[in-house]
């Protein structure tokens, strides 16, 4: 007779058996962590496909619903599992310590799993054979343990710690290598999060229909989930904290519940969605509810951490929560409420126009930005242009940016021209943009190239590419992007108009353009022991008007050897001052189309600097 058809939480009370290594050896009892019964029996649900842990410590999430799902398919519904690790090492260490002894104290499992060295079938660090299918293992940096498998059920353990390998994204690997399975196959994700905006399982919850458990108040019945904020603790005389009088307070009648009441309230709880169920059942859990941890050894965790400057994996690890680092960035909706209206399209005192160029694969996004003498900034024009960038230069949407590029903007005192503009090579279309700006540097139109990394230069001296068939050389200027980006996030966050630096923008910019000038953050992250300062932002986030800032300013500091001849060559205006022996100069100077580093004093002299070439050099 087949075996009665049970849930995965029916299956482990009655089958499954705890190893003598773990806290509470003997049978399993789902009574005893009863927020786990839901996830295990949506496992054996048809109309579920994907399942997201996105638990803290001491919970279970392994334990309970990773092992306890191994068992039922290979007892109870036989098929083949793949499961995955972050590490070899962690994929190791939890055969040895998790699986092994499920396998080992479970005697409907060891009567089915083959045995070591066995000739009816196969166990070994790689897989595990039994009647129906395959247990088979991988980790995320080797994409040689994904290749050539396939398997209906899919378990991804620690998927925050996961990285991309040369294939990409790990975990949709392997649920691509399902999906010949149809409705049958089904997705398991568990994790504590990481970075806000970064971390893995934050996302997959977000796409599902995010479940929380709630508990009643002891006293007053007030169906509640445990958040960190309600738990509360004495301070004494010295201002020292006593975490043995932790309790958590009721957020309906300001009850204590003690650890006791917990337990108990745990059993009367329930899952609540918040969004709608289309087959992606999310679930988030803190370790508040953990039975095993009492109030008095959470609030110490929070202190001793706190005391080291590690709240982060507090905050990861216990609270199950995204970690939001502090960094430099500015504050969107503080630049648009504060949009002004120019009685020219160049506001006053502004004399010197340049543009940004970011390329894309689709458009061209460009801004125009004037300073002043003091580099204080005005968004004069934003402009997307649509095309394909793999254009010829002239043609197509080049053609449009070298109408936009020669276009003029009016101003108090006449018309202005943008002076200078750097355009984006670092992309996809690298080899066009390079045939683009070799033809146009006498109009200080410069192909630049944006590089990562603290202590670089705004800019450095170009050096010359070959592009194209005619092998005609291309200034290239390197920019140093996270120096830049960190001035230009600094210069935002100015308050007050006279200061230099200070950035201005008209009222008829949009919400989205705020959202992307201040999309990224600077960072520090510890990789190794060592503190890192990098850029980051979320992943959906679009951060065009940024790229387009920093090449507007890296364009103003090319400009920087004739900027008194640039004041006076751009600005066609009206002005009546008399043209002096020095402005004529300066003007003269301007005109120049030799390259920049070469316009220089006429009383000075630069000796020649032989470039040596070879190998060595070159490297």
């Amino acid at each position: 007779m087949p075996p009665p058809k049970l849930t995965v939480s029916e299956w482990a009370d009655e089958y499954r058996v705890i190893s003598q290594a773990n806290a509470e050896p003997g049978k399993w009892r789902t009574t005893r962590v009863p927020y786990q019964r839901e996830p295990m029996d949506l496992v054996s649900d048809p109309s579920v496909q994907r399942i997201t842990l996105m638990w803290g410590a001491q919970t279970g999430k392994t334990d309970g619903l990773i092992n306890n799902t191994i068992g039922y398919y290979i007892h109870q519904d036989p098929k083949s599992i793949m499961v995955m690790h972050p590490t070899q090492t962690d994929l190791n260490t939890w055969i040895e310590a998790k699986l092994t002894p499920l396998i080992n104290e479970t005697p409907a499992l060891t009567e089915r799993v083959a045995k070591p060295r066995s000739r009816d079938g196969v166990n070994n660090k790689t897989m595990k054979g039994y009647p129906g299918g395959y247990l088979m293992f991988s980790w995320s940096g080797s994409p040689n343990t994904q290749r050539g498998r396939s398997a209906p059920v899919i378990l991804c353990d620690e998927i925050d710690g996961y990285e991309f390998n040369a294939e990409g994204d790990p975990v949709q690997l392997l649920w691509q290598r399902s999906a010949t399975f149809g409705d049958a196959r089904k997705l398991i994700e568990t994790s504590t999060p990481t970075i806000k905006g970064i971390s893995r399982i934050e996302k997959s919850f977000d796409a599902s229909d995010q479940r929380r458990f709630y508990i009643p108040c002891p006293s007053c019945y007030t169906m509640q989930i445990l958040k960190w904020g309600n738990v509360k603790w004495v301070k004494d005389e010295l201002g020292d904290h006593d975490p043995t009088t932790a309790y958590y307070q009721c957020v309906g009648c300001e009850y204590h519940i003690t650890d006791s009441d917990k337990i108990v309230a745990l059993k009367k709880g329930e899952w609540r969605s918040e969004k709608p169920f289309k087959g992606h059942a999310g679930f988030h859990l803190n370790e508040l509810y953990s039975p095993f941890r009492r109030w008095r050894d959470i609030v110490q965790s929070f202190i001793d951490k706190k005391q080291s400057g590690d709240l982060q994996s507090f905050v990861n690890v216990s609270l199950a929560e995204t970690w939001e680092e502090e960094g430099e960035s500015a504050n969107d909706h503080e630049l648009f409420a504060r949009r002004e209206k120019y009685d020219y399209q160049v506001p006053d005192d502004f004399w010197v126009l340049t543009a940004g160029v970011d390329v894309q694969d689709d458009r061209l996004e460009i801004e125009v930005v004037a300073w002043d003498d003091e580099e204080r900034s005005a968004n004069i024009d934003y402009r997307v242009i649509y095309g394909d960038p793999s254009d010829n230069p002239g043609e197509g949407i080049w053609k449009e940016l070298d109408h936009f590029l020669n276009g003029t903007y009016n101003g108090k005192y006449g018309v202005y021209q943008i002076a200078s503009a750097c355009v984006d090579s670092g992309g996809h279309h690298t080899s066009r943009v390079y045939d683009y700006c070799k033809t146009r540097r006498k109009n200080r139109i410069f192909a630049i190239k944006g590089r990562g990394g603290e202590g670089l230069p705004i800019v450095s001296s170009p050096y010359r590419r070959a592009s194209g068939r005619e092998k005609r050389k291309v200034e290239l200027y390197i920019v140093g992007v996270d120096g830049v980006k960190l001035t230009v996030m600094r210069r935002l966050q100015l308050s007050e108009p006279s200061a230099p630096g200070y950035c201005h923008f008209p009222e008829e910019r949009d919400a989205d353009y705020f959202k992307q000038l201040t999309a990224e953050k600077l960072v520090t992250r510890y990789k190794q022991g060592q503190a890192v300062r990098s850029w980051s932002k979320p992943s959906n986030a679009r951060n065009e008007a940024l790229d387009c800032r920093v090449y507007a300013f890296a364009a103003l500091k090319i400009l920087n050897p004739v900027w008194s001849a640039l004041v006076t060559d751009r600005s066609f205006g009206q002005a009546e001052e008399k043209e002096t022996s020095e402005t004529a100069e300066a003007a003269e100077t301007a005109k120049d189309t030799r390259p920049l580093d070469k316009i220089v004093n006429k009383r000075a002299k630069r000796s020649n600097v032989r470039r040596r070439r070879g190998f060595a050099s070159s490297w």
